[in-house]
């Protein structure tokens, strides 16, 4: 009965040190980005972001972009969940971010919330990777008035520490 219980407990901490596995590594992305707004204002501008991963796949992204358009600009810092694969050199991820945003143009600039849903690709398995594309639903609110059916698309590159 001894050597039953013994090996056991082998056969299970063979089996959990084959399951763990090392989180990736934090990664680090700078873009382009173009951002529509439900009243029909377009503009493009810069987006950068850093995961930190805690298990295989579930991290912490922190986010932050700027947008300009005719004097008027556009700039966001929020904060979040995010799910990857990084199985292969095709990394698909989700995430939803929570957050500010401040909007300057004309002389007026109003601060307010802004939540993104989205996620997107990734293209690589070395150090520097191509975010073929990433697409965000964004929700903004300033002043009480809640602007829903926007919506911004990134593209550039991840650095992998």
């Amino acid at each position: 009965m001894r050597k039953l219980i013994g090996v056991a407990i082998l056969v299970c901490m063979i089996s959990a040190l084959g399951m763990a596995q090392e989180p990736p590594k934090p990664e680090v992305y700078g873009g382009y980005q173009f951002t529509s707004t439900d009243g029909g204002w377009h503009a493009s501008g810069w987006n950068t972001a850093a995961n930190l991963y805690i298990t295989r796949w579930l991290g912490a992204t922190a986010d932050f972009s700027g947008v300009y358009h005719s004097g008027s600009n556009l700039y966001t810092y929020t904060f979040g969940p995010v799910v990857s694969t990084h199985k292969s050199s095709f990394s698909p991820y989700a995430h939803a971010l929570f957050g500010g945003a401040h909007a300057a143009g004309g002389g007026v600039s109003d601060s307010g919330m802004a939540m993104m849903f989205g996620g997107g690709v990734d293209f690589g398995k070395h150090k520097l990777v191509l975010r073929a594309v990433q697409f965000d639903w964004m929700v903004l609110r300033f002043s009480g008035f809640t602007d829903k059916n926007n919506m911004r698309v990134n593209t550039g590159i991840l650095y992998r520490f």
